[in-house]
């Protein structure tokens, strides 16, 4: 996927394509909201312009995609995915992350993100796709990820603390192309 590619229905004129550098800015912006005042990150300080770089970085280095979606020049969101745990037997998984700008949220945006996140990682080989979704009452990200294909592998009760309370984590998980049924075609 490297160029950019317009969504249809209701969202044409959105463009979800690979982040750039000068995207970064505004994926701090989003994120870091979410930081401040969200519980899908269990960061409690948010990280510069320059961290969320080489992040991305790391990210695109292992040839994952690390997406923005951008609507009238406008970046509203942004998605990636990323080894699941770095022991080599998870090699064949991934993790997926998704955040939309606070004045973009329930409009369909998460769900174009993690669409194209999906779809680049079956063409990439991966096997299986994990969601970390911090707080249960997170009905938006649940709601996307079901409706995506993902089913509920469990949840994690009070493993994160942040805003003054206890957060639960729902594991959510999803097979990418032939998934489980045949060994990985790739060592």
């Amino acid at each position: 996927m490297t160029r950019p590619e317009p969504l249809a229905e209701a969202h044409s004129s959105l463009v979800v394509r690979p982040a750039r550098d000068d995207d970064m800015g505004a994926v701090a912006r989003i994120y870091g909201y979410h930081v401040r005042h969200g519980l899908a990150s269990f960061e409690e300080t948010a990280p510069d312009c320059d961290e969320l770089m080489r992040r991305r970085a790391e990210v695109s280095a292992r040839g994952l995609p690390y997406l923005v979606a951008e609507r009238e020049g406008r970046i509203l969101g942004f998605a990636y995915a990323s080894a699941y745990r770095p022991r080599p037997g998870y090699r064949h998984t991934v993790e997926d992350s998704v955040y939309v700008d606070e004045s973009a949220l329930r409009q369909g945006i998460g769900r174009a993100l993690l669409s194209r996140v999906i779809a680049r990682c079956t063409e990439l080989g991966y096997r299986q796709m994990v969601a970390v979704i911090g707080d249960s009452g997170n009905v938006s990200s649940i709601g996307a990820h079901l409706a995506l294909g993902f089913r509920e592998a469990g949840r994690l009760q009070a493993v994160g603390y942040k805003h003054g309370r206890w957060v639960d984590v729902v594991l959510m998980q999803r097979a990418l192309g032939r998934g489980q049924s045949a060994p990985p075609e790739r060592p």
